[in-house]
């Protein structure tokens, strides 16, 4: 993936944090109708891995973190896209993929999906391991795959 950064937070220049919370607000909030707050507190024990336009929009982003109750397990969330169907969510979520096995030691990769994505994951060889259940109003799964 061309263009892909990687920091963690405490890297994060200003504009690239507001860029990054735009984009999930813009998604996570305002497109799914979802009123929530976005700054859950992950965001500062995450490593955070996006690309961008060369005007410096954030166009596919992920965040990676230790799930704090599996070691070994590393939980990805608020994947996000704002360009769909040319590959941009395939490709940011296996980088997550092998950045969190090479570089954060994975054995176990977690994460919860909303329903209408599960087949998304499942390319990637996310299995569902939970009922649906209800995260901010919206339908989610807990999905897992090995390392």
């Amino acid at each position: 993936m061309t263009g892909l950064i990687i920091k963690h937070f405490d890297e994060l220049t200003p504009r690239e944090l507001y860029e990054i919370l735009r984009t999930r607000e813009a998604v996570f909030i305002v497109e799914q109708n979802c009123p929530y707050p976005e700054a859950d507190g992950q965001d500062p024990e995450a490593v955070h891995l996006w690309t961008a336009t060369p005007e410096g929009r954030v166009n596919a982003y992920l965040r990676l973190y230790p799930k704090a109750d599996e070691p070994g397990t590393v939980r990805i969330g608020r994947v996000v896209t704002t360009e769909r169907g040319i590959g941009l969510g395939r490709q940011i979520l296996h980088e997550g993929i092998c950045y969190a096995v090479a570089r954060m030691g994975a054995r176990e990769l977690y994460l919860e999906a909303q329903v209408y994505a599960i087949g998304f994951y499942r390319k990637e060889g996310f299995e569902v391991c939970s009922e649906e259940f209800l995260e901010d109003g919206i339908p989610h799964v807990r999905m897992r795959r090995k390392a």
